[in-house]
Order: structure tokens, then C-alpha cells, then sequence
């Protein structure tokens, strides 16, 4: 079978939130950890693979490289379209990652022009006149503006984007999305005669999404955050299926491992908290004066996994975290949480823990690569964005994990994730 889109995300929650939207689209999806190695993956039987890497907050380089590598593969397996995928609150900073991977893409693949748009109305993420909002809110007064690693100040995309490539950045505004995929394909033409390379495109709604779909069908590369992917599946005559992804049943502890630092994670901490349910602070000071702090959240953790989920999180106000990385620096106050977490995760699959919510992209990342995860099978939608997952362990078990950008899911995601599954798996076993 034909790999219909072939798509390179640029961290793992980022990955899974794609695969989940191909899913709803009628899409079958493989998403793959990182760039398959030589000689060690067969063909892949898909209509869409998501390329999961950790490419977000590297140096532009190294980004630039693996996703290079990633675009190799897809083209040697036949893939028809290539989709960049980035954090739909457009993550970066004045040196990258966005604009040097889409050029570089570019380049590769030979084309002159492309679109860009980190839509995602379903989330609150939309785009107006080139201007990114988050809820009603302009990104650059939303909590991203306090981001630890690519804190947004700047809500203008085009100004964004503009600043990271040599090529000139236009926009595709909501009168001509909203007029349809042709007058869509007209403003690309007449963007290519003036030289501009890239071109943001507004969208405010789902149907904005669909026109947007249609309209770049023949173009090689395509950049986004995840709401595209609901536009493009129909260019292969796919179409949203009842039949969702089934997973095999749940089993085994529950636990989540937060090192997000976003408010929507905060919220979520806090609503955990509240409940009185067991939770375990992790301190990146104390990781740094040499303790075992990974040792004493699994300690922590096997007290209390018999009565239900247990949380493990770094997440801390923009305050504390200033405070923290003005002390340890942000690299390596970052290195030294997602590594404990990844640890900790380690050692909670060890303990039997089977349902497994991290939250976070970097923590997300370092997760999935201590574990030795290789693919996923996308599963339920808990929140728009926001998948379960089912990947095989070393031992023939089934681990379930979702993989949950920080800037996603209600306040109460946490507990409602693994109802949410137990809800899915009784659905699936009275229908089978």
C-alpha cells in the first residue's frame, strides 16, 4: 500500500496529536519513534506515518539534520506528501526550529513554496490576519509568553517566521481562505510571482482548515500544527470513520509523570492535588546538590500505586522557574528534569504500572526513549489533540500512554484520562 502522507513532527506529543486527527480523518497511521534504522523496519502498512522526534529545542542543526533524515525515509518508502508539524502555539525562537527545517524541507524536496498555518480551532489555537490567538487571547499575552525554552512574545507570524529563513514570508488571509480552495490557490500563485516562499495562512474554524486542505493537494510540503490534518485526508478520497482505533484492554497501575511547566498543566496539578490524591514533587535543586530524587518518587510511588494513579511532576510556577534556571541554567535545569522523569517512568513500569499519562513535550520525548518505545498504535481520543496509545514492551506486554502537550486537555485531564479509557475498553468489549 501507498504511504499517502508522510509526516515529521517535531516532538512526541506533537506526533501523537497529528496521528490522532489522521485517525478521526479515516486515515490508517504508524506513528514511528524517531528515524527507523537501516535495515531494521520492513514495510510499513499505512496510509499516513507520523516521524516522532525530539527536534523542537535542539540547535537548529541537529534539528535541521534528523528531520533530513526523517524526509529520506519517507521518500524511499513512496510517500506522496511530506507535512512539517510544529507545537500549534508555533514554539520557537528568533534562531529556529520552524523556519530552518521548512527550508531546509525546501530544498530537498525542490519546491519554491509552502504554507503555514499552527491552527487548531478545536484546541483554541486560531489564526487572524497573520496573528496567533490562544482562547481569546493573543499568543504573546497568553502563559507561552513565559515559557522556559521558547517563551512567545510575538504574535504576528509572519514577523515570526520571517525572522528564522531568507526566503519571504507572506500571508493567506481569512477573506480569500473563506472565498474556497480555489481563490486559495489563485493568492498561492499570485505569492509565487513576488518571490514569497512561505505563506502564513489564517484559519478560524475547522471549515477553514478544509478549504486550506483541498487547496494545497499538489504542493510537496506542507507545515502546520496538527488542525491541517483534518483537511487532507479527502484529497485521497479518506473519510471520518465510526470505527475508532481499538486498543487491547487496559491493565495494571496507573501513574502520570508531568514535567510541563504550562498553565494548562498547572491547572492540572493543582486539580490532582486538590483531590488529595498521592503526588510527588520533584525538585530540580535537590537533583542538583546529588540526590536520588528518582529513587524517592518510586519509593513514593510503590506506597501508594495499589490505590490508584499516582502523580510525579516538576511543574512549578513562571516564578520558581525563573528562579531555578537563573541558579542552575535552563539547559541544564531542563537536562536534569527530563531525565529524572525519564527514570521515573522507568522505574514505575517496573513497579507494574501499565496506564501511563506524561505530560510535556520534552518530557515526553526523554519518556519514550528511556522506555525504548519504536512505534504506537493510535487508540481513543481523551481531548482534542490528546490520544491513548498502546505500544508493545520488551516483555510482550501491552503499556497504554498518551502523550500530552502541556498546553492541552481540562483541568481534571489527569483522573478523567484513565476513566476515559476504562469507559472505552467496556464500550469495545460489549460491541466485539
Amino acid at each position: 500500500m501507498a504511504i499517502r502522507l508522510g509526516c515529521i513532527a517535531d516532538d512526541f506529543t506533537g506526533a501523537t496529536d497529528l496521528a490522532n486527527n489522521l485517525v478521526r480523518a479515516g486515515m490508517r497511521v504508524v506513528q514511528l519513534i524517531d528515524v527507523p534504522q537501516d535495515g531494521t523496519d520492513g514495510p510499513v502498512d499505512a496510509d499516513a506515518v507520523v516521524i516522532a522526534l525530539k527536534s523542537r529545542t535542539t540547535p537548529a542543526p541537529d534539528a535541521v539534520e534528523a528531520s533530513l533524515r526523517a524526509l529520506e525515509w519517507l521518500r524511499s518508502a513512496g510517500t506522496e506528501q511530506i507535512y512539517f508539524k510544529y507545537c500549534s502555539t508555533f514554539d520557537s525562537t528568533r534562531a529556529g526550529n520552524i523556519g530552518p527545517v521548512t527550508e531546509a524541507l525546501m530544498d530537498a524536496l525542490g519546491t519554491d513554496f509552502t504554507v503555514a498555518t499552527p491552527a487548531f480551532p478545536d484546541n483554541g489555537r486560531t489564526v487572524f490576519k497573520g496573528h496567533l490567538f490562544v482562547g481569546d487571547v493573543l499568543l504573546s499575552e497568553s502563559g507561552m509568553r513565559h515559557h522556559p525554552l521558547t517563551p512567545m512574545t510575538d504574535s504576528n507570524l509572519v514577523s515570526v517566521l520571517g525572522a528564522q529563513t531568507a526566503r519571504p514570508v507572506g500571508l493567506i488571509d481569512h477573506t480569500v481562505v473563506a472565498a474556497g480552495a480555489e481563490a486559495i490557490r489563485r493568492r498561492v500563485d499570485d505569492l509565487r510571482q513576488e518571490g514569497v516562499g512561505a505563506a502564513i495562512v489564517d484559519a478560524v474554524s475547522n471549515d477553514d482548515l478544509v478549504r486550506l486542505g483541498a487547496a494545497v493537494k499538489e504542493l510537496p510540503l506542507v507545515t502546520a500544527g496538527s488542525g491541517l490534518a483534518i483537511g487532507l485526508p479527502a484529497n485521497w478520497g479518506f473519510e471520518p470513520s465510526p470505527a475508532a482505533a481499538q486498543l487491547p484492554p487496559p491493565g495494571g497501575h496507573q501513574a502520570i509523570v508531568s514535567g510541563s511547566v504550562s498553565t494548562a498543566t498547572n491547572g492540572q496539578v493543582l486539580e490532582f492535588l486538590r483531590g488529595g490524591r498521592p503526588a510527588f514533587s520533584v525538585d530540580p535543586l535537590r537533583i542538583a546538590a546529588g540526590e536520588d530524587v528518582a529513587g524517592q518518587a518510586l519509593a513514593f510511588a510503590a506506597a501508594h500505586l495499589a490505590d490508584g494513579p499516582v502523580l510525579v511532576y516538576s511543574t512549578e510556577a513562571p516564578d520558581a522557574v525563573k528562579n531555578v534556571q537563573g541558579r542552575l541554567g535552563v539547559a541544564e535545569a531542563g537536562e536534569l528534569v527530563e531525565q529524572t522523569l525519564a527514570r521515573v517512568a522507568q522505574g514505575l513500569v517496573d513497579l507494574g504500572v501499565r496506564q501511563l499519562v506524561v505530560a510535556g513535550g520534552e518530557s515526553s520525548g526523554a519518556v519514550v526513549q528511556a522506555l525504548g518505545l519504536t512505534g504506537l498504535r493510535i487508540g481513543p481520543q481523551i481531548d482534542p489533540g490528546v490520544p491513548w496509545c498502546a505500544a508493545d514492551l520488551p516483555d510482550g506486554e501491552t503499556l497504554h500512554i498518551t502523550l500530552k502537550s502541556g498546553n492541552f486537555g481540562g483541568p481534571d485531564f489527569f483522573t478523567a484520562s484513565f476513566a476515559h479509557l476504562d469507559r472505552d475498553a467496556r464500550l469495545d468489549g460489549e460491541t466485539s
